[in-house]
């Protein structure tokens, strides 16, 4: 039996380098690779960002292949973004859009002849001179796409009075500890280009030879760490059964996202060595996932939009 007693679920994870004993960190432009020191001491790198961990978490309930939820998941709903000049050409969705169901390319669709933007005010009760019902918005998100309650949803847009806010209810980040740089470079070889001539093309077109050199890091420590926040999903009022399923469907994300390995980029291909306590088995939640959506009756088809484009 999986137990949701904890206001709050978290999870380490304990991770290697799956090739070699470097990896690459996660870089920001002008900053490059986002060093710290904890306070117990020691040199530290952010290897994944909580908001990349929540892109990673998020994909795991999408088949990019086939342009659609993971079976299991594909019972709910989401919204579907078609050319509006042609409704048959699929363009994106509300999984995979960076804001959800406030994205631009949701936002500015219609459904049935309605703008987006009405009939989410609408569906979420977003009146003048109103407070927002948090209880009330969560049934209907629940309805449009139950993953923004997971991932969070910011309705922005100056129409939604209120612009209502729902935070993430699953964060994660990796770190690593105790940390070295691992100085190395290479060079781009031209095979054909010897010698560069004033007027015939050079580095900046992309000819010539090309010294470069680059920073990997090793670590003493690599850690996953996951957290989610039960009581947040308890707040929405939707009943133990729904929330029970937000949870697992959380828990479900961890798992897979571990099962599947960490290749964050080129150079960060990273693989669990030691797989977080108490956290259930992918069959087990696979299987209380499928009782919960079918008794929830939350399934339903896609919602097909049509965007202007």
């Amino acid at each position: 039996m999986i137990s949701l007693d904890q206001p709050r679920l978290r999870y380490t994870a304990h991770l290697r380098p799956a090739l070699g004993s470097t990896f690459q960190p996660t870089s920001f432009p002008d900053v490059g690779a986002a060093r710290f020191s904890r306070a117990g001491g020691g040199d530290s790198l952010l290897v994944e960002s909580v908001q990349s961990m929540a892109n990673r978490l998020e994909a795991t309930t999408w088949d990019r292949a086939e342009r659609k939820p993971v079976t299991l998941v594909e019972a709910l709903p989401y919204v579907r973004v078609h050319r509006g000049s042609n409704p048959e050409e699929y363009l994106t969705s509300s999984r995979q859009e960076a804001h959800r169901l406030a994205s631009a390319f949701v936002r500015d669709s219609a459904l049935d002849g309605q703008p987006m933007l009405e009939v989410i005010r609408d569906r979420l009760g977003l009146v003048k001179d109103t407070p927002l019902d948090y209880p009330r918005m969560a049934r209907a998100i629940l309805g449009l796409d139950p993953f923004c309650l997971l991932h969070g949803v910011f309705f922005s847009h100056r129409s939604w009075l209120g612009q209502p806010r729902f935070t993430r209810a699953i964060s994660a980040v990796i770190e690593a500890h105790d940390v070295r740089e691992v100085i190395s470079g290479g060079r781009k070889a031209d095979h054909v280009r010897h010698q560069l001539v004033e007027g015939e093309g050079g580095t900046s077109e992309g000819y010539g030879s090309i010294p470069f050199h680059r920073v990997e890091w090793t670590a003493g420590d690599i850690t996953a760490m996951f957290v989610v926040d039960v009581d947040l999903l308890r707040s929405y009022g939707l009943g133990a059964g729904t929330t029970e399923l937000l949870a697992l469907l959380a828990l479900w994300e961890i798992r897979t996202l571990l099962a599947r390995g960490l290749r964050l980029r080129t150079a960060c291909d990273l693989e669990v060595t030691e797989h977080p306590k108490d956290l259930p088995e992918q069959a087990e939640l696979e299987a209380r996932i499928g009782e919960l959506v079918t008794a929830e009756s939350i399934g339903m088809e896609p919602i097909t939009v049509l965007w202007k484009g």
